[in-house]
């Protein structure tokens, strides 16, 4: 069911209907008392002088709650339980009410924001059925609030989720939640709409001239297009935030501990400051101030020395190297060298172990460019050699190598990804495009993972441009099994994924949420509370369940 603020689809005579409109019209612009009716078993809700009443569908008063409101807005929860929230007019108060036995109940209240409130808007979230507010200011000044969900605890309640610039002298607003979007009046310029999603920006006059009293017309005439659903996996854990402000986290890695798996790291590039690592829980553990360093990747029990080794790669932009970092038995990195590459700017990275147990280096330049170099260990010195080179059109950067599968994946960010095959001595071979940036995958390609587990290969894709992930079959036909979403975990207090440069994934049980494995994405934006980037956790089993039962 589409639901909008203060509007009704309900089929009626000419007459009625005529008369619900204006009534809704006058509601959502603040000029006047109207009723509220979300469905037909619904209450029937009416702000007038003295407060909020609740009527039957006779008309007959049942209850009221006192207290002096102009702005205000309502909707009907998951469970039918009809909420209703208004800001008082004296103290500025946000006051949750809701219908419970036929009475109206006080369910919250918050301290209202610091600017003036020209319109009140509710949100119900359709994925996680979270209640969200949008508190429009006189000033454009607006701020998204998360009121309750599920699962939300009373500490994440009436929290800001974002601040976001609308339109001066607001003269109604409107909330269509099956689209995802808010709709703002502005006088004399027309209608605005923007993205409810907090990680998602998007703003545009979608009814030039449109005057303030025709808003609710044109809402409840217009047919919208049905848009995709993509499914929402939902977090378990978040990283502490990067060193470097604004975009400066960029991909994760992840090293096992093979003694004790819940004891892993996650390696994360700060590309302003350096390399940070952190346990399961988020907490940084150690950073290492090595630089510009863009991408990162691990590869365990290489065999140097007549030993097994563990070592990690990130590329380094300043010096168009690539760090090469040992790491020992309890998850703490050593810087080992640093090997040239020969690039102008060397930017994506990934590495395999080659089929004679040593290390090979997969890094991609700006320019199309990639080099496969094969690192050997001589008389204690790390040297590198470049054995096989690949050109693409445009920009690359995230890549995989598949050593199970002979293969490598590479994504070139505006045209899409590509598939290499790997010869019997692991070197690069042809490359075929095998998902193309579209409808499904949309530009930029960023980081890409293979999980190897008992459901075959995935692999997983990140589709920066509408802030989703696609997984498709590692092997061929490469069949898109399809898409998801990282999305909020209101009950721990973690924000949605935006887009996202690099990811990580492994199979190997880490125990706890993660028995079937992990996937690590990097955040675009940190937005509750506003931030410095970070990354998310992810259980694989989350992900398996969105994909095995995606949104409709």
């Amino acid at each position: 069911m589409t639901t909008m603020n203060k509007i009704t689809t309900k089929p009626t005579t000419r007459t009625m209907r005529a008369a619900l409109i204006a009534a809704a019209t006058m509601a959502m612009l603040g000029l006047g008392a109207a009723p509220a009716r979300a469905a037909t078993a619904a209450p029937v809700l009416e702000l007038g002088k003295h407060g909020l009443t609740l009527r039957d569908s006779k008309g007959q008063a049942l209850d009221e709650f006192g207290v002096r409101a102009k702005r205000w807005d309502r909707r009907v929860l998951a469970d039918g339980t009809t909420v209703a929230l208004l800001q008082d007019a004296d103290s500025g108060a946000l006051r949750l009410l809701e219908v419970r036995e036929g009475k109206l109940r006080e369910r919250a209240h918050w301290s209202g924001p610091a600017y003036d409130v020209e319109a009140v808007c509710l949100y119900l979230e359709p994925r996680q059925q979270s209640l969200q507010a949008f508190l429009i200011g006189s000033d454009g000044l607006t701020e998204q609030w998360l009121l309750s969900g599920a699962k939300a605890k009373a500490s994440t309640e009436g929290q800001v989720l974002r601040q976001l610039a609308t339109v001066p002298d607001a003269k109604g607003c409107a909330v269509r939640d099956d689209e995802g979007r808010l709709y703002v009046a502005e006088a004399d310029v027309g209608l605005w709409s923007f993205n409810t999603d907090p990680e998602r920006a998007g703003r545009a006059l979608v009814a030039p001239g449109l005057a303030p009293q025709d808003t609710a017309l044109w809402l409840e005439a217009r047919v919208s297009r049905p848009l995709p659903v993509i499914p929402v996996a939902v977090p378990s854990a978040q990283t502490e935030p990067v060193r470097g402000g604004g975009d400066a986290a960029d991909d994760p890695a992840i090293w096992i501990d093979a003694a004790q798996p819940s004891r892993s790291r996650i390696l994360g590039t700060d590309k302003k400051r350096g390399l940070g690592v952190y346990d399961l829980q988020g907490r940084e553990t150690q950073f290492l101030p090595v630089g510009r360093v863009n991408n990162v990747d691990v590869r365990q029990r290489l065999r140097y020395d007549g030993r097994d080794w563990d070592l990690a790669v990130a590329t380094q932009r300043d010096r168009r190297t690539v760090v090469l970092f040992g790491i020992g038995a309890k998850g703490r990195l050593s810087t080992l060298t640093e090997l040239p590459t020969g690039l102008d700017e060397v930017y994506g990275i990934c590495s395999a172990r080659h089929p004679g147990g040593g290390l090979d280096v997969f890094v991609n330049d700006k320019d199309g460019r990639l080099i496969q170099m094969r690192v050997s260990r001589e008389r204690g010195a790390w040297r590198s050699t470049t054995v096989a080179t690949l050109k693409l059109a445009t920009q690359p950067e995230g890549c995989v190598a598949d050593e199970a599968g002979k293969q490598f994946f590479v994504g070139e960010e505006k045209r899409g990804l590509w598939r290499v095959a790997l010869d019997a001595d692991g070197k690069l071979g042809d490359a075929t495009l095998i998902l193309p940036v579209g409808e499904v995958l949309h530009a930029d390609v960023e980081g890409i993972a293979v999980h190897r587990g008992p459901r075959g290969a995935w692999l997983v894709v990140s589709s920066q441009g509408n802030d989703s992930y696609v997984v498709l079959d590692a092997e061929a036909p490469y069949a898109v099994k399809g898409r998801f979403r990282v999305g909020l975990n209101i009950d721990k207090g973690i924000d949605a994924a935006s887009e996202t440069d690099g990811l990580d994934v492994t199979s190997v049980s880490l125990g706890g949420a993660y028995g079937e494995g992990l996937l690590v994405v990097q955040d675009g934006h940190k937005r509750w509370p506003t931030g410095r980037q970070n990354f998310k956790l992810v259980p694989w089993r989350e992900v398996v369940r969105v994909i095995d039962s995606p949104a409709r």
